[in-house]
């Protein structure tokens, strides 16, 4: 694995003690996961224990300890998106990937993961789209929402979304 990439997140936070959090954010942004080579490097570069390093990237639920695909689907099952669908678009995400929950598509396109809330629940049922690269969308950011959905509007999104691949 090419580590070149981090030299400047060690640069800027070499003094900046606290600092795992962000530099486990920009490891992940620059290489959209943190594999156990990539975990132990920044060990060895900030002179932190690699148990807490591994501590970190497996307590918080916004680090991926395996690849994704270039779209990364998160699906919200809060309590309004359950109540208004959210188990029927998930079962047409599914279908239509034709993956489970956490894989990756054939073609490296998608991976969906449900999770407990999006916040945004006057949008219910939602999902949140973002590059798992990091590389911003045509709309100028790597995050974009979609509400009001149905099974069928969920797919709809997801093929608009392979077309422009």
């Amino acid at each position: 694995m090419d580590f070149s990439l981090m030299k400047p997140v060690f640069e800027k936070y070499k003094d900046e003690p606290g600092s795992l959090i962000a530099i486990l954010q920009q490891a992940q942004e620059l290489y959209g996961w943190l594999p156990t080579e990539l975990q132990s490097h920044i060990s060895e570069q900030t002179g932190i224990p690699p148990a807490k390093v591994m501590g970190a990237a497996t307590f918080y639920a916004q680090f991926r300890l395996k690849p994704v695909g270039k779209n990364l689907i998160l699906l919200c099952q809060g309590t309004a998106c359950h109540v208004n669908g959210s188990a029927e678009i998930e079962l047409a995400i599914a279908d239509y990937l034709g993956v489970a929950e956490g894989e990756i598509t054939e073609d490296g396109l998608f991976t969906y993961n449900n999770v407990a809330c999006l916040g945004c629940c006057s949008l219910s049922p939602a999902m949140m789209i973002t590059s798992a690269s990091g590389a911003t969308s045509a709309n100028g950011g790597n995050n974009r929402v979609y509400g009001k959905l149905t099974g069928k509007s969920a797919v709809e999104v997801l093929k608009g979304l392979a077309e422009e691949k």
